[in-house]
């Protein structure tokens, strides 16, 4: 499985402490996603999701979608 976090942060122009300010996801969390390609837990996902008004699977990239 992918995170493709990264990807919707460069199509809607924000940075890891906009993503943080707008998901309430700690920074280092964010960055710990984008940058060391960490799997975030599905809480946190769903965190994600709802501050960046969007689907849960459109975080993820996997096979079996």
């Amino acid at each position: 499985m992918k995170i493709l976090l990264d990807e919707l942060m460069n199509k809607k122009n924000l940075t890891i402490r906009q993503v943080s300010i707008l998901t309430g996801v700690p920074k280092s969390t964010v960055s710990d996603i984008v940058s060391r390609g960490r799997i975030p837990r599905l809480d946190t996902m769903e965190q994600l999701a709802k501050g960046l008004k969007v689907r849960i699977a459109d975080l993820y990239e996997s096979e079996y979608k």
